[in-house]
């Protein structure tokens, strides 16, 4: 699967906030295109990771005096691409466009950097609810890059019905099925799920992490972003936004904020609750992905088909290419989950 041109005139997620410390670069990866961060006392900046002098990588280098420095001969770049100096030579260089890296729109947002590839992006990023919303405890998880495709992990966390299975015993038991309502919208540029149940799930993470649960909601925000949402009969319980940033066509970087009501218990505790009842979660989503990739590049293309299940059928992937859907709500679908 190649980037679709929604995918590629978009905004993602590269990097947390935390991660990159005032005097550091780093090289991250999106959409096969390789990307030099680096933070100044003015701020963050990205280039494209390559010096237009002799195609070192510009990642490798260190910040000097606002600027990013070539390893190979010292050439300096400023946040906006310009070559601010070329060592040992007597000349002024920041007018020569000639000498610039090339730079990415860049910005830093609830705890996050930000890149566009594209000057069709939009001015901002666009969140989805409660991001960054003081009432709430927010903590960032990210664990590396990953191998599949990002398409595929988004379609894994819209997916319930793995669940049961690949999941067995921490979010749902495949023995002990409990009856629900799946319920889809679709909003033209997204679509959700509602899960309506009158017990909380059997699963260990369920059981402990969300007891008062009554209702869970997840919604696709193309072209990376899937925000579920578990509620209770008055707030809301947890909210997890994850981003599935494209590094190449083959590997992906995911990110997730957990998000909680303040006041319900002290926020490291509820961060090492959710790591705890969660990595093996992750860990089991992470190797069902790679193998599923291992298989589709074994026999040179994914094939797929829809089942009973897969009530979702190919909106998600509409989205994913940049069509919109028609506006409207399913009927209620009742299963066993």
């Amino acid at each position: 699967m190649s980037f679709p041109q929604a995918v590629l005139d978009a905004w993602h997620l590269v990097a947390l906030s935390r991660d990159m410390p005032r005097g550091k670069a780093r090289k991250v990866m999106c959409c096969d295109t390789p990307i030099a961060l680096f933070r100044t006392d003015e701020g963050v900046g990205a280039l494209v990771d390559r010096c237009p002098h002799r195609n070192y990588p510009l990642s490798e280098g260190r910040v000097m005096n606002g600027t990013l420095e070539c390893p190979y001969h010292g050439w300096r770049f400023a946040r906006d691409g310009r070559c601010a100096e070329v060592p040992g030579c007597q000349v002024e260089t920041a007018c020569d466009v000639r000498l610039a890296a090339t730079p990415l729109w860049v910005l830093e947002r609830h705890g996050g950097i930000f890149v566009a590839l594209s000057d069709a992006a939009p001015a901002e990023p666009a969140f989805p609810p409660d991001l960054g919303n003081p009432a709430l405890d927010h903590f960032w998880w990210q664990q590396g890059t990953w191998r599949g495709r990002a398409f595929d992990a988004i379609e894994n966390v819209m997916d319930p019905f793995h669940t049961n299975h690949l999941h067995h015993g921490f979010i749902r038991r495949r023995d002990k099925r409990l009856p629900v309502e799946l319920i889809v919208t679709s909003h033209g540029n997204g679509i959700d799920m509602k899960i309506e149940q009158t017990q909380p799930d059997t699963g260990l993470m369920s059981r402990f992490l969300e007891r008062d649960r009554s209702h869970s909601v997840s919604r696709y925000y193309p072209p990376t972003t899937v925000q579920a949402r578990w509620e209770g009969e008055t707030q809301l319980t947890l909210c997890v936004t994850a981003i599935f940033t494209p590094a190449t066509k083959d590997t992906f970087t995911p990110f997730a904020c957990f998000s909680t009501p303040n006041g319900m218990a002290p926020g490291w505790l509820k961060q090492a609750a959710i790591r705890l009842f969660l990595a093996p979660v992750v860990a089991q989503d992470r190797k069902a992905l790679e193998r599923q990739h291992e298989v589709m590049t074994h026999f040179g293309q994914p094939k797929f088909i829809s089942g009973p299940g897969d009530i979702l059928k190919t909106r998600l992937h509409h989205l994913w290419m940049g069509e919109t859907l028609p506006k409207g709500e399913d009927p209620a679908v009742k299963v066993m989950l």
